[in-house]
């Protein structure tokens, strides 16, 4: 694909997306209420193809670069939260899918707009039997499992040693128990509940080793090989896409709280118009500035992925922390920003009828995500810059 057509088919997702903003936003009070995307937005980002964004060229997909799935994703969280962290996390699993050999996506992509779930925490035993293993566990977090057909799930694989490696399990819907147990502060409506299976038996084909995925990139697709989107370590991938959570949220803080400027005052001061304060112009121009700074990061670690996979070059230690860092700084300048427009808005912006307070919600629960936490992201990347090894295998 040549540099205009990314370009112009950037700007037609995008766009879709964009269309969709107004609709997610008429649904967000539902989606936190019942705690999963409502069905006229599920289909919505169905319709638009927006679930496409890394599903293979073959089966009707886009194979979008980062760039594209992260500016699509910043435009659903700018809607709302929980829409652009279940899109996210969707486009991973599509991704993870393409790692898999060949007639495993063939079975999933029997229909392009199957979503797939995905989880990193290996919480899941995984043992050996004839044609397969034989699989056990329980995991938190499962977003997408309440919308998806399939979820990828993480889990130990037991080793002819004694051990333990880690790997990716394909399992359908079907064969998952739902507990239905996402009852939090944040991101409500992404409906991430607990998964569970017992003695299920999972073909060879769809178990896939992740320390070569995570390390080396390499995976069991012959037909993906040679395509820049699977050329693509994990956790720079990932690390982009989740990125543009953050900064859609910022994005909608600063909308919503100059929508609501014109007509509010600074109670207790003699300020009838809070927009002729001095304070708010500093909290306004400092939010931008942090929002600005957010977008550069997620520019940066997707620019950076998208060029290293076309060129088809290697990654650094240094290239993937940074990628880590990128994402952390995101999460953290996004919830700066936040934080200050929420502390501008005023004692009426507690009202669950604005979407103020969602959106603090939300960008507090994405700081808080294990993966995304600014302080684990900074001190990863230090730790690399001081010539120390990493300490954790997600990078």
């Amino acid at each position: 694909m040549t540099t205009a057509e990314t370009q112009a088919q950037r700007a037609e997702l995008v766009g879709r997306a964009t269309d969709l903003v107004g609709l997610i936003r008429t649904r967000a009070a539902w989606q936190e209420e019942n705690r999963l995307l409502h069905d006229e937005v599920l289909q919505g980002l169905v319709d638009a193809g927006l679930f496409r964004l890394r599903v293979p060229k073959r089966y009707g997909g886009y194979e979008s670069d980062v760039r594209t799935v992260c500016e699509v994703i910043a435009e659903l969280a700018r809607g709302d939260g929980s829409v652009g962290w279940t899109a996210s996390t969707l486009t991973i699993g599509s991704w993870l899918v393409g790692l898999f050999p060949d007639e495993v996506q063939d079975e999933i992509f029997a229909d392009p707009d199957a979503l797939v779930g995905s989880s990193v925490s290996p919480n899941g035993i995984a043992v050996p039997t004839d044609g397969g293993v034989v699989l056990n566990g329980k995991w938190a977090f499962s977003t997408g499992a309440l919308h998806s057909r399939w979820f990828i799930h993480s889990a130990l694989l037991a080793t002819e040693d004694g051990g333990h490696a880690p790997v990716m399990v394909a399992v359908p819907l079907t064969d998952l128990t739902v507990v239905d147990d996402w009852y939090t502060s944040g991101l409500r409506g992404t409906g991430s509940v607990t998964t569970v299976v017992r003695d299920l038996f999972v073909p060879g084909a769809r178990v896939l080793p992740l320390i070569p995925v995570l390390a080396e990139n390499r995976h069991r697709s012959k037909l993906n090989a040679a395509a820049p989107m699977w050329r693509i370590p994990f956790s720079p991938i990932t690390a982009a896409g989740a990125a543009a959570v953050p900064l859609g949220l910022a994005r909608a803080a600063l909308e919503v709280f100059l929508e609501r400027l014109p007509e509010r005052r600074i109670s207790y001061t003699h300020y009838e118009r809070q927009s002729e304060a001095p304070i708010t112009h500093l909290q306004v121009a400092e939010a931008r500035m942090r929002i600005d700074e957010a977008e550069f990061h997620v520019r940066r670690a997707a620019g950076r992925v998208d060029g290293k996979s076309r060129a088809g070059e290697a990654w650094s230690l240094e290239e993937r922390a940074v990628a880590r860092m990128d994402m952390g700084a995101s999460c953290l300048l996004g919830k700066e920003a936040v934080d200050l427009l929420n502390t501008a808005s005023g004692g009426s912006s507690i009202y669950s009828d604005q979407p103020m307070q969602r959106i603090e919600r939300d960008i507090q629960t994405v700081n808080l995500h294990g993966v995304l936490h600014p302080n684990t992201n900074l001190e990863l990347y230090g730790r690399v810059l001081c010539g120390l090894e990493p300490n954790t295998q997600l990078i």
